[in-house]
C-alpha cells in the first residue's frame, strides 16, 4: 500500500493539480481550477484521441489473430519445443523497445525487400484505398505504425493467452471428440470459452499500453499519424503547458478506463489472468 501509495496515488494526485493551474514556466502556476482546460484540450486534438484509439485498436485486434494460433500451437502442439518457443515470443524484449522500433524504420523504407513484396502482390493498393498507405509508400503512414504497434505489443497478447490454454484440462478435448464433436466445435464450444479470460487480459494488455504510446508514431509516422501520446509528450517537454499535458493525460485515461469497463462486462468475464 505505501508503494501504490507513493509511486501511484501521490504523482496522480500531482497531475491532477497541475492540470486546473494557470500561468507560466516563467512566472510560475497556480491552481486556479481551471476545468474549462479540459474542454480546450478535447476540442483542439480530439483527432488524436480517434487516431490512438482506432491505431491501438487495430493492433490488438491483429495481435488476437496472430497470438491466438501461436498460442494455441505452444500450449497444445509444442511438445519439447514449448520452452524454446516461448524464449522466442520474450526474447523481443532483450533489446531496447526504440532499437527494436528503429528496426522497422529500416524494414519498412522505401525501395526495402518487404515493400517490394507488398507491392508484387498487390497488397499496397488495397491498404492505400483503406487510407493505411499513400502510394506505394509505407514508411510514415498508419501501416506502418499500426506495424510498429503490433510488433512490439504481440507478446502482451501470446503470454496471457498461452496460460490461459495452458490450463485447460486435455481430457476435455477428449470428452468432446468422444461426443463425436469435430475439431472446429470443439474449439468454439471448450477451448475458446475457457481462453476467455486470456482474451481478455491479453487485449487490454495490448490496448492500454498502446492508446498512450507514442514511440512508434513518433519514428514510424508522420505528423499526420500522431496520436494522443505524442501530442502529452510535446506539450510535457517542448511546449511546455504543463496544464494541457495533465489534462490530456486525464483524458486519456478517462476514456481508456471507460473502454475496458464497457468491454469486461461485455465479455462476460472478470478472471483476469
Amino acid at each position: 500500500m505505501l508503494w501504490l501509495l507513493v509511486f501511484f496515488a501521490l504523482p496522480m494526485v500531482y497531475q491532477a493539480s497541475t492540470s486546473v493551474q494557470t500561468g507560466s514556466l516563467e512566472e510560475g502556476y497556480t491552481v486556479t481550477w481551471h476545468f474549462a482546460v479540459y474542454g480546450d484540450a478535447l476540442a483542439e486534438y480530439w483527432p488524436h484521441f480517434v487516431r490512438s484509439v482506432l491505431y491501438a485498436g487495430t493492433a490488438t485486434a491483429l495481435c488476437l489473430l496472430l497470438g491466438y494460433p501461436l498460442a494455441y500451437l505452444i500450449a497444445f502442439r509444442a511438445g519439447r519445443w514449448r520452452a524454446l518457443l516461448l524464449v522466442l515470443v520474450i526474447a523481443p524484449f532483450f533489446t531496447s523497445f526504440l532499437i527494436r522500433t528503429l528496426a522497422w524504420k529500416t524494414i519498412l523504407a522505401d525501395g526495402g525487400p518487404l515493400v517490394e513484396i507488398l507491392r508484387t502482390v498487390g497488397l499496397l493498393e488495397v491498404t492505400a484505398l483503406l487510407g493505411m498507405t499513400e502510394g506505394d509508400r509505407v514508411l510514415a503512414t498508419p501501416l506502418a505504425v499500426v506495424t510498429g504497434l503490433t510488433y512490439n505489443f504481440l507478446p502482451f497478447m501470446i503470454l496471457p493467452l498461452y496460460t490461459s490454454l495452458e490450463r485447460i484440462d486435455p481430457r476435455l478435448h477428449e470428452a468432446a471428440g468422444d461426443l463425436y464433436a469435430r475439431p472446429f466445435t470443439a474449439f468454439r464450444q471448450v477451448t475458446l470459452p475457457l481462453s476467455m479470460p486470456g482474451v481478455v487480459s491479453g487485449t487490454l494488455l495490448t490496448f492500454i499500453p498502446a492508446s498512450g504510446d507514442y514511440v512508434n508514431a513518433e519514428l514510424l509516422g508522420s505528423t499526420d499519424t500522431k496520436m494522443v501520446g505524442n501530442v502529452i509528450q510535446s506539450q510535457f517537454l517542448r511546449v511546455l503547458d504543463y496544464p494541457t499535458a495533465a489534462a490530456l493525460s486525464f483524458l486519456l485515461m478517462a476514456i481508456v478506463l471507460i473502454m475496458v469497463t464497457v468491454y469486461i462486462r461485455r465479455a462476460g468475464t472478470e478472471d483476469l489472468l
